[in-house]
């Protein structure tokens, strides 16, 4: 499938659903919108899916893999070979967030789009692109094709997965930089607003990753109003296949959640791509790197979590998936004020 013809396929938010979904939270035994963000992520997941009474039994999360070559202008405190450690840990179900997944009932699906050197192991699926992304600041991370074969790629993935909501997250070293990078062209800050210490950077690494950033930018010159340029140009293996993730989510109608910084800077070049699409998205958190604030807001999206998570690996998409639970449970119960015997809750003056 090209990727311009996803455009007339993502439909619109379903308003009647999301209507009734209001109506039957405000009829409720509890203050209006008392439930706050819990009750907005439930009303879209309706608007997403069309049904008033949507479901999320079945739940997976896509963990994007991919190296970064700006890792070798020592923006990271460790080096490249930390992804393929971690991608392997998710493949066995040992890294951090497979212990988090198993208590929120979420499969892990670890995806290798461009690991350094990476031969491959059981359990992780291989979609790679090439043999990890260029050093943004001395050239482009890919090229165009290549971009668009990832972004098909996470698009692909997302609608084959048969779930009733799917989480989106990353491990790649060195891409809170390309994500910092993708962030300031989309949002037109300057690096040194959005670029964070990542794993604890020193002020001298901080500083190189700034110098990075507005080097990639200065060399590329990638085209703020193209998205597919961007991500080609200062970007990377697992941000594009984010991006097509987030498309093929919507393209489906599955709700699928936001992670950190890095994840909703894909999300939103998917919602620059094709605006529909995020009808789909819910935002799990909001991260502590510098950038997750504006991205959110960018997104006009509200986090269900503020617990200064930074970890990545789709960690705060899995922490979210209880809050939905709970905001379900509230939402399927009926108690009602009648049932209460109660006429009605009426705020004082």
């Amino acid at each position: 499938m090209e990727l311009y013809e996803l455009k007339n396929r993502i439909l619109p938010p379903d308003l009647t659903a999301a209507g009734e979904a209001c109506r039957r939270w405000d009829s409720l035994a509890k203050p209006l919108g008392s439930l706050g963000a819990m009750e907005e992520a439930v009303v879209r997941m309706a608007a997403a899916t069309g049904n008033v009474d949507p479901e999320i039994n079945r739940r997976v999360l896509l963990v994007f893999c991919a190296d970064n070559g700006v890792v070798a202008q020592g923006v990271s405190q460790c080096g490249s070979e930390v992804t393929a450690a971690v991608a392997r840990a998710l493949a066995k179900g040992e890294s951090t967030v497979c212990h988090m997944a198993r208590a929120a009932r979420c499969a892990v699906q670890p995806v290798d789009m461009g690991i350094l050197d990476f031969p491959g192991c059981k359990g992780l699926v291989s979609c790679r692109i090439r043999n990890g992304a260029g050093d943004i600041s001395c050239g482009p991370a890919m090229t165009r094709d290549e971009c668009l074969s990832a972004i098909r790629a996470g698009a692909g993935l997302a609608m084959v997965q048969e779930a009733d909501i799917l989480a989106v997250g990353e491990m790649g070293i060195g891409n809170s930089t390309t994500a910092a990078a993708v962030t300031s062209v989309l949002l037109g800050l300057a690096p040194e607003k959005l670029a964070g210490r990542g794993a604890g950077l020193s002020d001298a690494g901080l500083a190189r990753k700034i110098e990075a950033i507005r080097s990639a930018i200065e060399v590329n010159k990638p085209d703020p109003e193209d998205p597919i340029d961007i991500l080609a140009k200062v970007g990377g293996l697992d941000l594009a296949a984010m991006c097509g993730a987030f498309l093929g989510a919507a393209l489906c109608r599955v709700p699928v959640l936001i992670d950190g910084a890095i994840s909703a800077a894909a999300a939103l070049c998917a919602v620059r791509l094709f605006p529909e699409a995020k009808t789909a998205m819910l935002a799990s958190h909001v991260s502590a790197e510098p950038a997750g604030r504006p991205l959110l807001k960018a997104l006009g999206l509200h986090p269900l979590l503020d617990a200064g998570l930074r970890l990545g690996e789709g960690s705060g998409a899995v922490a979210a998936l209880p809050l939905l639970d709970l905001a379900l449970a509230v939402y399927r119960s009926g108690h009602d004020f009648k049932a209460l015997g109660i006429k009605a809750y009426t705020p004082q003056s």
